[in-house]
């Protein structure tokens, strides 16, 4: 059976062995708790034009990242772009090729 200071002990031996905090589903942001770590986006293919709805994580800040269209499979570049507060303040998708 586990006592009161069960979860004390766990961050104890976690310190003390250099181990990171796990992160668990649902869990947010520290910095903003409301803020949410991941949605989906509508993205108009550049090259093909057909419209399809794709994951985007906010988790890591203002990125840039390559996807492929879901329909024709040409790769698009994923730009976006965060606020201080981690809000999605612009996300744009455009040809590699330009």
């Amino acid at each position: 059976m586990l006592g009161p200071d069960h979860g004390r002990m766990e961050k104890t031996l976690d310190e003390q062995y250099g181990l990171e905090p796990v992160f668990e589903p649902g869990d947010q942001a520290e910095s903003d708790p409301e803020a949410p770590l991941s949605g989906v986006a509508d993205v108009d293919c550049p090259y093909c034009g057909e419209r399809f709805a794709t994951a985007i994580d906010l988790s890591a800040g203002s990125q840039s990242y390559i996807e492929d269209c879901q329909v024709c499979c040409q790769p698009i570049e994923m730009r976006l772009v965060l606020g201080p507060s981690g809000e999605l303040v612009a996300f744009e998708a455009g040809r590699i090729d330009v």
